[in-house]
């Protein structure tokens, strides 16, 4: 069965977000945190659904935000990324990642990063797949008293965006929808005031 990727297009898909996010994740997020980031970067979170009309759930999400980071770059951030257990090795996981990746790039992201369990090897051989490196290990890093491995992928200053991904290929598996029906253009990076001092309050695990 294929899979269809589309955008955040509101409160509706809150619930099922948080349902994704808290079963398969181990760190906990209230829901003003979830807010935080799809209230001002919807267009960068994405959802993922199978093809049958008959099953509107969806079986994977990824939230991210993109924001001036120390007046110096466009700072991208993967903060949450999951994907239902029965749904993985399925491709989705990097197609989500994908589209993410595309989105910021639009708006001249200079780096993406995330953090990630350091016993987590199924999730670091995913982003490490897309060209994402390890720069540092951030000792207890979450609530569990688990390491932290945060990861960044550069994007080139002359990568502008024409529709490919950092891997050459193409945005993701199967079709993506906007929830807007306009451009991810018309949405630029922002400076925020909360969540906004490292990129270290929140984790894609």
């Amino acid at each position: 069965m294929s899979v269809i990727y589309r955008q955040y297009s509101g409160e509706a898909d809150l619930p099922h977000i948080m349902d994704l996010v808290q079963s398969e994740l181990s760190e906990p997020y209230v829901v003003y945190t979830f807010r935080y980031f799809l209230h001002q970067w919807p267009h960068l979170s994405f959802l993922a659904y199978p093809s049958d009309p008959t099953n509107s759930v969806p079986i994977g999400v990824i939230v991210c935000k993109q924001s001036m980071h120390r007046e110096a770059s466009n700072r991208g951030y993967i903060a949450m990324l999951s994907v239902r257990k029965d749904w993985r090795k399925r491709g989705i996981a990097s197609a989500l990642v994908k589209n993410s990746l595309d989105a910021m790039k639009e708006d001249g992201v200079d780096e993406v990063v995330l953090e990630t369990e350091y016993d987590n090897s199924a999730a670091l051989s995913l982003y490490e797949s897309l060209g994402f490196i390890r720069e540092k290990r951030l000792y207890r890093f979450y609530l569990n008293g688990k390491d932290a491995f945060r990861l960044v992928l550069s994007i080139p200053p002359t990568d502008s965006y024409d529709g490919s991904d950092t891997t050459g290929s193409s945005p993701s598996s199967g079709s993506v929808a906007s929830s807007s029906g306009v451009r991810h253009g018309m949405f630029r990076t922002i400076r925020a005031s909360l969540y906004d001092h490292d990129e270290d309050e929140v984790s894609s695990r």
